[in-house]
């Protein structure tokens, strides 16, 4: 069996998530602790005891979603379970700053302030209203990409997350998105669902964003990660430090090739997917992508108890 540890992405995110992993390990409160001190700023207690509006804000849920993935791998390291058990690390979007944290590569308080920044700059690309998102149910990503061609005209619309085989999530300006919901729907999609997001994520309208980044990650140590990283915008393997901080720019506005990304994994031998972290979206997508593959959640102390005893 050959493993793989992925990083769930923006969405995720839910008041109260990794409390138990801190009460339960000190390493664990240890990460909270460092992304506190880090951003200077009490996140935790936003995660534990805010409120889901405030939390889901872009430039908090970042840094947020990192902060209780890397708390449940400080979890199974106090079990015994290291990074090394991992063939490959993955993340869907800003999961891939928490896999490259849980690998080594970027410190946790380097990658948490890359977060905030990131979440800041995402936001503020394009103003509040400018820009949508959609998930189409139903369509393949070729068939997708001709819809958002159709319902561009003239503005930006792109496939912007090919998560698996029946969901494909388009992203650009409001009305060129609205206009793919509606063409989706007359091309057979079954359903075609408005995302309620703040900014149009992973498309051309994300540049200015992609800049910031460009220049925040120009400050950063980055070190080859432990395992090698499956890439957003590659879908392949990358363990290059120069590689991977010109990879993190490129996936602001590129595509997020989730299912190609697990498809590369299990063509190099990947049988079993832990998602690490909040959540349990990315082993709904796996199991859509290859019914063969296995994947277990590792979010709470009960997932970790589970995972070390057996």
């Amino acid at each position: 069996m050959t493993i793989a540890f992925v990083f769930p992405g923006q969405g995720a995110q839910t008041i109260g998530m990794g409390k138990a992993l801190a009460e339960a390990y000190p390493a664990a409160k240890a990460v909270f602790d460092e992304v506190d001190a880090a951003l200077g700023e009490a996140l935790s207690q936003l995660i534990w005891e805010g409120d889901t509006e405030t939390l889901t804000l872009t430039q908090n849920a970042q840094p947020a979603l990192m902060a209780t993935s890397l708390a449940a791998m400080r979890a199974l390291e106090a079990e015994g379970v290291s990074i090394d058990k991992a063939a490959f690390v993955a993340g869907h979007s800003l999961g891939e700053y928490s896999a490259l944290a849980a690998a080594g590569a970027i410190s946790v308080a380097d990658t948490a302030r890359l977060l905030r920044t990131r979440g800041q700059a995402m936001q503020s690309a394009v103003p509040v209203g400018e820009g949508a998102m959609a998930a189409i149910l139903g369509l393949d990503l070729e068939a997708v990409r001709a819809v958002a061609e159709e319902a561009a005209q003239g503005e930006v619309c792109q496939a912007a997350n090919d998560n698996d085989p029946t969901q494909v999530v388009v992203s650009g300006a409001k009305a060129a998105v609205e206009r793919a919901a509606e063409i989706a729907k007359e091309k057979g999609a079954k359903r075609a669902v408005m995302l309620p997001v703040s900014a149009p994520f992973h498309c051309a309208l994300m540049q200015p964003a992609a800049d910031v980044m460009a220049e925040a990650l120009a400050d950063v140590v980055i070190t080859s990660p432990a395992v090698p990283l499956i890439a957003n915008v590659r879908a392949d393997a990358v363990t290059d430090p120069d590689e991977i901080r010109k990879l993190l720019v490129e996936q602001v506005t590129g595509s997020v090739r989730w299912r190609e990304s697990v498809q590369s994994m299990a063509a190099k031998g990947v049988t079993e997917f832990w998602e690490i972290g909040a959540g349990k979206a990315l082993s709904g997508m796996i199991r859509k992508i290859d019914r063969n593959l296995t994947s277990r959640q590792v979010g709470t102390a009960e997932d970790v108890a589970a995972i070390t005893a057996g």
